[in-house]
């Protein structure tokens, strides 16, 4: 089976976010299956030509884009012995320090445009196009109109990020027409790009079955609920994988020590860089929390920071929080550490290193989203022997079960209800089953031995692909 990926963001040739794991990992994963399975994305300027040569594929052409003529060319190059990276090439891109900048949804309607236009001057043809988030959410459209027989698929990674925009770029982009042209039956879809990949797709995924059904509802909806139930008899939940080449704590040349669940006595090492680096008290017996995520209220950091002096008070742990957000975060963090120095650690920035050695040393990971489509950070923590604590939502209610009070079964500590009093409750049972020491490794050791490879999901992706041809 011949399937393009589509996407704005492929690690490690540029990454953002967990959008870039899972377009450099689900390809390689079908591919070991037998499938070709290419990609295409921005050539921006921050992709490093000298590790990832270029070759031309096609000579610059002229495309229409919002009533002008835009030069367009393509290039390609590997990330890996058996996948191809097609690279659209335009100054919008090319330019650019960013993946997204300023003038998002002119950009990225540029480069759908681009894609429709390439696709049948390839001399590859693919079978299926496969699209990933609202930046490539207009392809389905469009392909539908153009009737060249490509079947399609859209998957939702985070439905909050829809590219909305208004009836001016309604009107300027041409796409007016396609509004009034919906089927007769379907909802009005809102001014945004990810509605016409909901609408026109032949099938529709999102990354964990919990939040397939959620997003069906006004609760978790994003204005879209109606339209996702419209096309509900094609809407699929896949839960993401995780490369376990990438994040292997017996190779990972980030950590100081190496190690498996069967060497746990060298993760220590790393625990005492960890305090070491963040500037707190090197304790090995001292429960150590980690979070490397986004600073903002999806992730749960407004009940974070409602409850988090009574958290240190009453557990004696000690936190270190990596990543960036909303500023008022930012300050209300960095006066935590300020008032708790033995005991807060705060790293406002994106840092891959630091991030490999937070999942390597601490004790406990913790992940309190108010809604997560699917979430990587739960799954690099098993992989490393830190025990998540979570809420029940999305794929961390998919990948993470409730540890029994006996602690010989489950995988994490779950709580349901989003509140500070809920989380609280689930991190004082971390912190008192973490002094159960033999207990505790054992609870390591059978996180460590979880398999959340691609592979289970990249044979679920194969049938949904067989099922969509089929239609």
């Amino acid at each position: 089976m011949k399937t393009l990926f589509v996407a704005a963001e492929v690690a490690p040739l540029a990454k953002v976010g967990g959008l870039a794991d899972v377009i450099g990992s689900l390809p390689k994963a079908l591919s070991e299956l037998g499938h070709d399975v290419r990609v295409m994305m921005p050539k921006y300027g921050i992709i490093d030509a000298t590790r990832y040569p270029m070759t031309p594929v096609i000579d610059n052409f002229n495309i229409q884009v919002m009533k002008t003529t835009r030069p367009v060319a393509l290039k390609v190059t590997n990330f890996t012995d058996n996948v191809k990276v097609y690279l659209v090439d335009n100054d919008d891109f090319s330019n650019s320090s960013e993946v997204y900048g300023k003038d998002g949804l002119k950009r990225f309607f540029l480069f759908c445009r681009a894609v429709l236009e390439i696709l049948p001057r390839l001399d590859w043809q693919p079978e299926i196009v496969h699209c990933h988030d609202w930046h490539t959410a207009l392809i389905p459209l469009w392909l539908k109109r153009s009737g060249y027989g490509y079947v399609s698929l859209f998957t939702i990674h985070n439905l909050a990020y829809q590219g909305p925009f208004d009836d001016s770029f309604l009107s300027d982009s041409g796409l007016k027409k396609d509004w009034q042209s919906r089927p007769a039956d379907a909802p009005e879809p809102p001014l945004n790009f990810i509605s016409q990949g909901i609408l026109w797709a032949d099938m529709v995924t999102t990354v964990s079955e919990t939040y397939a059904r959620e997003i069906v509802t006004p609760e978790y909806g994003e204005g879209l609920d109606q339209l996702l139930c419209y096309r509900q008899e094609r809407l699929f939940g896949i839960v993401n994988g995780l490369d376990y080449e990438e994040y292997n704590p017996a190779a990972d040349t980030f950590i100081p020590a190496n190690y498996d669940y069967s060497t746990l006595g060298k993760r220590v090492t790393n625990k005492l860089a960890l305090q070491r680096q963040a500037g707190l008290p090197e304790n090995a017996d001292v429960p150590l929390i980690g979070m490397v995520s986004r600073l903002d209220e999806q992730k749960g950091l407004d009940i974070v920071a409602e409850c988090l002096d009574s958290l240190l008070q009453e557990t004696q742990a000690q936190i270190i929080i990596l990543g960036k957000g909303k500023e008022y975060y930012h300050s209300l963090l960095k006066q935590a550490a300020g008032r708790y120095p033995q005991q807060v650690a705060v790293f406002l920035a994106f840092d891959n290193a630091l991030a490999h050695l937070i999942y390597a040393g601490c004790d406990v990971f913790l992940m309190p989203s108010q809604f997560e489509p699917c979430g990587l950070g739960q799954l690099i923590a098993m992989r490393y022997g830190a025990v998540p604590v979570v809420r029940r939502t999305g794929g961390l209610a998919d990948t993470i079960q409730d540890l029994t009070p006996d602690l010989n079964e489950g995988s994490g500590f779950v709580f349901q209800d989003y509140d500070s009093k809920a989380m609280s409750i689930a991190i004082q049972r971390a912190v008192d089953a973490y002094k159960k020491k033999k207990v505790w490794q054992r609870v390591i050791r059978r996180i460590m031995a979880l398999d959340f490879s691609w592979q289970s999901s990249a044979k679920k992706y194969e049938s949904i692909y067989y099922k969509a041809l089929e239609i």
